[in-house]
């Protein structure tokens, strides 16, 4: 299942966001383009998942700038998840559906292709292949956060945006995320929220946020 190479880059800069009378994080800064992994770190709640949110369009920076460009053109608020894949263990998923049913779904969303062959593609990707028509409340942890990489993969974002990578992956599952970065690399580029040495290793650069304030 290959991919074409998109010309993309996310530029951070200056990136405040506060919740009340509490800074979350102040003045962060941070370019990935094409072909980069960009790492997050910094202690519990520092503001990593928060930072991951803004990025996504998901919350609105209380000050600063995101700006997503894609194929030279800067990308308006209102497209940015079009562009963007997600992978974070808090997303949910319905267990009473199937695993190709939740693609089925998020591939009419996206307006891209929905048929058996993707679907089996991007299971097999994952490692999920044969497990397609099981419910998702019949699977593991583990097997779950697979999903939530399929789903993030269906519409080939230029970006991918990854909160806790491997979190609840065996080894085997940890290898198969690795191998996603890579390919995504030749793709467009990669944004994740990382404490995991393992996998800050996978990056080119690593922004370290401040501590955490209450």
């Amino acid at each position: 299942m290959a991919m074409g190479t998109v010309a993309v880059k996310l530029a951070v800069q200056d990136v405040c966001v506060r919740f009340g009378r509490r800074d979350v994080f102040g003045s962060v800064s941070l370019t990935v383009a094409s072909g980069g992994v960009v790492a997050v770190s910094g202690p519990n709640g520092s503001g990593k998942s928060t930072l991951l949110r803004a990025v996504c369009g998901l919350l609105s920076p209380s000050g600063g700038t995101v700006c997503l460009s894609v194929a030279d053109r800067q990308v308006p608020q209102h497209e940015v998840r079009r562009h963007i894949g997600l992978s974070a263990p808090d997303l949910g998923l319905y267990r009473s559906l199937t695993a190709s049913e939740h693609l089925q779904f998020a591939a009419q969303m996206h307006g891209v292709d929905g048929s058996i062959d993707r679907m089996r593609d991007l299971l097999t990707l994952v490692g999920l292949r044969g497990r397609g028509r099981d419910a998702v409340g019949s699977y593991s942890t583990g097997m779950r956060h697979r999903l939530r990489y399929a789903l993030a993969l269906i519409h080939e974002p230029a970006l991918l945006v990854l909160d806790e990578p491997t979190a609840n992956l065996d080894a085997e599952g940890a290898t198969v995320v690795k191998s996603i970065v890579e390919r995504q690399r030749g793709h467009g580029a990669v944004l994740m929220a990382t404490n995991e040495a393992s996998e800050t290793s996978w990056a080119d650069h690593v922004c370290v946020l401040g501590s955490a304030r209450s």
